[in-house]
């Protein structure tokens, strides 16, 4: 084809594409269904890989639409499919604006021993240390942390403004929402990647994605054994170089009539450039030439696949209008693990499988989740933890597993994540107020859904909490609820691997809390 109907149809596409993503990740109200979340998430390649080689079913083996469509195609994925890529395509057009008509980017040499080098190093330090560095590279997951950790702040914080000026008006239909930070240290990687991939794209076009991006890579090795690609019709060229200058891939060698398919995108743009109409997208002539295949890359490739699949904040407590204590505490909370979501089933495999993607910290409604910075050692760094200083897990919530690309989160029946303990509960007495301060409280036992937390009389009048560690889940109602700081007077001690609680017995107390808390 040469019209220019491909390249209106990649950027519709792309664009719907883009804007679909956007919104799973800055829907801070919950409005998308799971449902089409996962329907977005099938066709991204490195969390579809994941989730295959997890559950080792058909049903998730997106990935595998994409190689072929690849193999069919070229590297269609990179422009229509990937968020990060699509992304990128925005960041290059206004980057283009900057530039002088005509000195857009031109014809550059690949960085053939760094791509390669870098897919060599990811897919070993994949199978000898696990998904860690695959994490880092991963486009969909850099993508996620862009949105998670930049873009849904800056909504939430606008809505909150439109919210002020409706209020004004006697207007509410915008709630105000709070908006929810992260440990600095969280966003040392994300920032570090947005302003990579930002002044590439900005300044090289495709570059981080033909230099870098293992995905990138690999699907390039493929392109260059597709059926359908670019052609130059070497008979109507007049070697302008206008296609070289609108490629944002810098693929495009006219003087030699040459396109390195390994890096081209399927933009379309050096079509819908060209005067003379020698360029056009269809099946491979069959002829001599040097641009033939060898089987040693067929191999490498098949290789290369095989090989690929084998990457908290502390905050002051809950704020909900409870007064700080008259005296700190003082007792540290000995914390022996984090917790880690329900549905990761153990640590280790948490740490395995997930691609810290954001995706599950964007959706959880109460932002209990946080990305881990310290709380699983250098390979787990913005994995997600639950941050019970900050909220709390709800009982009957289980969005984090239903929407999990990769499966590092299983599905879970709502029954099933009740329980599930993904911890225990530990009672610091020495930290508690009604010790310290002979106050009555008891917020912790009123917000604890299985009353593992219960009440026991302790002096005088007063009652003080005591716990049932085997039907706690770890939910942090809890730790949340509790008023001591710095340290909390009750907590959640993570479980490595999780277990099952016993079914809690439907039955009172004989201490009932205060009905009158003294906040």
């Amino acid at each position: 084809m040469t019209s220019s109907f491909l390249r209106k149809f990649r950027i519709i596409f792309s664009t719907i594409v883009l804007i679909c993503f956007i919104l799973v990740f800055v829907d801070f109200r919950s409005l998308v269904p799971e449902k089409y979340i996962n329907y977005l998430l099938f066709l991204q390649f490195i969390p579809s890989a994941i989730k295959f080689f997890n559950i080792e079913t058909l049903a998730a083996g997106g990935f595998i639409i994409v190689l072929l469509l690849t193999l069919l195609s070229g590297r269609i994925y990179c422009s229509f499919l990937c968020p990060l890529g699509i992304g990128q395509d925005l960041f290059s057009r206004i980057g283009g604006r900057f530039r002088k008509k005509f000195r857009r980017y031109g014809f550059n040499k690949p960085f053939t021993i760094t791509r390669y080098s870098l897919l060599a190093i990811t897919l070993l330090v994949t199978l000898v240390w696990g998904i860690y560095l695959l994490t880092l590279l991963d486009p969909f997951s850099i993508f996620g942390r862009f949105m998670t950790y930049f873009a849904k702040p800056g909504v939430i914080a606008l809505n909150n403004f439109l919210s002020g000026i409706l209020g004004k008006f006697d207007l509410y239909n915008l709630a105000h929402e709070p908006v929810q930070g992260y440990q600095i240290l969280a966003y040392s990687i994300p920032t570090a990647f947005l302003i990579l991939v930002g002044t590439l794209s900005f300044a090289k076009g495709r570059l981080y994605c033909n230099m870098i991006c293992p995905v990138g890579t690999l699907l390039g090795l493929l392109s260059k054994i597709s059926l359908l690609r670019i052609r130059f019709d070497e008979s109507t060229c007049s070697r302008c170089g206008r296609c070289s200058l609108s490629c944002k891939s810098s693929c495009i060698d006219f003087l030699n009539h040459n396109i390195d398919l390994s890096r081209c995108v399927n933009c379309f743009n050096c079509i819908n450039t060209c005067p003379d109409k020698a360029l056009s997208y269809g099946v491979v002539r069959l002829k001599k030439s040097k641009h033939e295949t060898d089987e040693s890359k067929r191999k490498f490739i098949a290789g290369s696949i095989l090989l690929l699949f084998g990457l908290s904040t502390s905050s002051k407590g809950q704020e909900k209008g409870v007064p700080v204590p008259k005296k700190a505490s003082t007792i540290k909370e000995n914390r022996t693990f984090p917790v880690c979501p329900p549905g990761a089933g153990s640590m280790a495999d948490l740490n395995k499988h997930c691609t810290a993607c954001s995706l599950c910290i964007s959706a959880c409604p109460n932002n209990v989740l946080q990305p881990a910075v310290k709380q699983y050692g250098i390979t787990g760094i913005m994995q997600p933890v639950m941050d019970y200083h900050k909220s709390f897990c709800t009982y009957n919530c289980t969005i984090c597993t239903e929407i999990c690309p990769t499966y590092a989160l299983k599905p879970l029946a709502l029954e099933a994540k009740k329980l599930t303990q993904i911890g225990k509960v530990i009672f610091i007495k020495d930290n508690c107020i009604v010790k310290t301060e002979k106050t009555a409280c008891g917020a912790c036992s009123e917000s604890c859904p299985t009353k593992a937390v219960f009440m026991i009389p302790y002096e005088g009048n007063l009652v003080i909490p005591d716990v049932n560690q085997d039907i706690c889940i770890g939910c942090g109602h809890c730790e949340y609820a509790c008023p001591t700081t710095p340290y909390k007077a009750i907590f959640v001690d993570g479980n490595p691997i999780h277990q099952t609680a016993k079914t809690p017995e439907k039955i009172q107390t004989e201490v009932a809390a205060p009905e009158e808390f003294p906040f």
